[in-house]
């Protein structure tokens, strides 16, 4: 939060004209050229299981009561019951982690449509709006996951509890057929463990995959990237808008672009050398002061509690 309040006292008199983030970007009826169709698609055919996996998490009650039974009183029916009580949860948590991977893959596509060639930043926000549109789905996700991920601590002892079982008992039968105990790879369940142990897990892996995507790209300069996320961003200050606002025709897209705004704000961060936060950054701070983080943190305060404060959060 202190980097927030530094910024907010900087001298707001180099703000850089707005005209050049002068975009609208229609996150509610965008279509795909036929140029942004192939990765269209492939992205679609992703992100339409996304809605389910927020639903399963929001779902996700792990096997707290088993577990604790079977370890305060370890007999062969405790254990049983908190076994038939974790395994359809890490068959869950494999699930979320394979959908992880899915987005992985496709990133650096959208990324590599959005940020090579000779248009500029706002050329490409204007002429290719579906995958504008797609990347801040998956942004919104990533911070909806992610929040739910973070008020769910159940995870992580229910898939600790799953593997400590699995090594101390997996040879003997006790637990049931192979197939059962065999759920997932010893290499797999490193590979989860991993990626369940850091708070933002899908960030995580998005601002892995744009780094990547920077590492491998070579013929893309840094600042083609990095300049198409912090322009994003400014586009979508500004749609906070009341006047823009009021061209939007679901009453959710305004939470919508919130939350991509933020998630923006955070994967800049995490991908630009020196941060969205420092002097040299390319989310001026000027601009960002009033436009960004500022008015950000304003209308997330004017939003329902249980709406604003994973935001908030997020950007602390």
């Amino acid at each position: 939060m202190g980097n927030l309040l530094r910024l907010l006292a900087r001298d707001e008199s180099n703000c850089c004209s707005p005209q050049k983030y002068d975009v609208y970007l229609d996150f509610e009826n965008a279509q795909p050229t036929e140029e942004e169709l192939p990765t269209h698609r492939e992205t679609a055919s992703v992100l339409q299981h996304s809605d389910y996996i927020i639903q399963e998490l929001q779902q996700y009650k792990g096997a707290g009561k088993e577990i604790r039974e079977a370890i305060s009183n370890p007999t062969e029916e405790t254990q049983q019951q908190a076994w038939r009580a974790v395994l359809p949860l890490v068959r869950r948590l494999k699930g979320f982690y394979e959908f992880s991977q899915k987005l992985e893959a496709v990133v650096p596509k959208i990324l590599r449509q959005l940020c090579s060639g000779s248009m500029t930043p706002t050329q490409h926000l204007e002429m290719q709006q579906a995958l504008v549109k797609q990347f801040a789905e998956i942004l919104e996700f990533t911070l909806k996951f992610d929040e739910l991920k973070m008020t769910t601590p159940s995870i992580q002892n229910d898939f600790s509890y799953f593997r400590r079982t699995v090594r101390s008992q997996h040879m003997n039968g006790s637990l049931g057929t192979p197939a059962e105990s065999d759920v997932i790879s010893n290499e797999l369940a490193n590979r989860m463990s991993l990626f369940y142990a850091h708070a933002t897990p899908m960030l995580k892996v998005l601002s892995d995959a744009t780094t990547k995507f920077v590492a491998e790209n070579k013929e893309i300069p840094i600042e083609n990237t990095t300049e198409t996320l912090g322009t994003m961003a400014k586009v979508c200050q500004r749609m906070i808008d009341p006047d823009l606002i009021a061209r939007f025709q679901r009453g959710e897209t305004q939470l919508f672009v919130l939350r991509v705004m933020v998630g923006l704000i955070i994967l800049y961060d995490h991908v630009h050398p020196v941060g969205a936060f420092a002097k040299a950054s390319c989310v001026d701070v000027s601009f960002c002061i009033p436009g960004i983080i500022k008015g950000c943190i304003k209308v997330l305060k004017e939003q329902p509690t249980s709406n604003s404060e994973g935001l908030l959060n997020a950007l602390r």
